[in-house]
């Protein structure tokens, strides 16, 4: 996929993952915990990229080890924001996202959040 897809990808999850929320009911007068996830079969490159990130001044979680369907290991971390649910400002924070994926070469694994009420 290239650079353009990626972010109409990105655009669109973005898009479908708020009107869900706000269709559930969620409380959109709060920000909500936004934890975008990134992830690599290399953990010596993931402890970097999270490294990376913390310098840059994100809230990095630990990396954790978890297991695809396919059994093959797989390290990730996140990291957490807190924002407005609004389209134009997760999206922004989506594509700085990418291009910190891009820039540690890790995998981005797209963003999600919590009900708020």
């Amino acid at each position: 996929m290239n650079n353009k897809e990626q972010l109409q990808h990105w655009l669109e999850h973005t898009q479908a993952l708020i009107g869900e929320l706000v269709e559930d009911g969620t409380n959109e007068e709060v920000h909500h915990t936004i934890e975008h996830h990134f992830a690599s079969s290399d953990f010596n490159l993931l402890e970097q990229a999270a490294i990376t990130a913390f310098k840059m001044g994100y809230e990095v979680e630990e990396p954790e080890e978890a297991e695809l369907e396919s059994g093959e290991k797989v390290f990730a971390f996140d990291i957490s924001t807190e924002q407005a649910l609004d389209v134009e400002i997760i999206f922004e924070e989506t594509k700085k996202m990418l291009e910190l994926a891009k820039l540690t070469k890790v995998d981005y694994d797209g963003w999600g959040t919590y009900f708020e009420e």
